[in-house]
């Protein structure tokens, strides 16, 4: 039986999603490997919708698994049984059955991450490791306008981190359908869905725009970078924090 797992983390504790070499790492992943071992009495192995960084949360992770045929239990009581082998910090939504070809990133269409912007004078204790704090104002319209410019499918070379295994032929092209700024009580709330993203991807999108927002960079030179394939070494802004990013929905046909 092959099950689907919708997973809400809080990233600040783990060194990301994804398993590490290193046995003291402390994972996302790692940590539910350890559940379903308990509860299966062996090793199952489970595939994510894709990586979270570091420091980065999640409300609506997906992976699958396959359940061991000696675990005679439903979707529904796999939820509980993860929850109470994990740490708080790591909660199973939900689990549902799936066709044996369905694939947690292979399968999936669509990702939907969320920036948290605090423009507070004071970032509240409670949204530390939430939100990138801003204590000053952002021009909206600049902002809006910023975000605009990454609606449709550019390269993104320029907007990405290096893990360090690409090639000639690596493609840093991505379709953005998405890109857009709320007010919220305290800041700005940025969404970004598109049908994939490269290595901290929406980090550096988030940093462009808010460069933009306060004037540190020019629209004109924001629609330079996502024209062209080719390095902008004098023009490309660093990489926002990851406090403020949530994975909240991954998207299947």
């Amino acid at each position: 039986m092959r099950l689907k797992l919708t997973i809400a983390y809080d990233g600040h504790p783990f060194q990301g999603w994804q398993t590490q070499p290193q046995p003291e790492l402390t994972t996302v992943q790692g940590e539910i490997h350890k559940a379903l071992e308990v509860i299966a009495k062996e090793p199952v192995k489970i595939h994510g919708s894709g990586r979270t960084d570091t420091g980065v949360h999640a409300t609506g992770q997906t992976a699958h698994f396959d359940a061991p045929a000696s675990v005679d239990m439903n979707a529904y009581n796999w939820v509980p049984a993860l929850n109470s082998n994990l740490p708080p910090s790591i909660r199973i939504m939900d689990c549902e059955e799936m066709p044996s070809d369905f694939h947690a990133r292979h399968s999936a269409v669509a990702k939907t991450y969320t920036y948290r912007l605090c423009l507070a004078p004071v970032l509240p204790p409670h949204d530390a490791h939430r939100a990138w704090h801003l204590p000053r104002q952002l021009d909206l319209d600049t902002l809006n306008q910023a975000m605009d410019l990454f609606l449709g499918t550019h390269h993104f070379r320029n907007f990405c981190a290096l893990r360090g295994n690409e090639y000639e032929g690596t493609e840093y092209e991505r379709t953005i359908t998405r890109a857009t700024a709320d007010t919220t009580h305290d800041g700005y709330l940025l969404t970004f869905t598109g049908h994939g993203f490269l290595y901290k991807m929406v980090r550096f999108m988030t940093r462009a725009a808010v460069n933009a927002s306060q004037g540190r960079l020019r629209l004109d030179d924001m629609a330079e970078l996502l024209g062209t394939p080719h390095v902008h070494d004098h023009l490309k802004v660093p990489c926002a924090p990851p406090d403020g990013l949530t994975l909240t929905q991954v998207d299947y046909k």
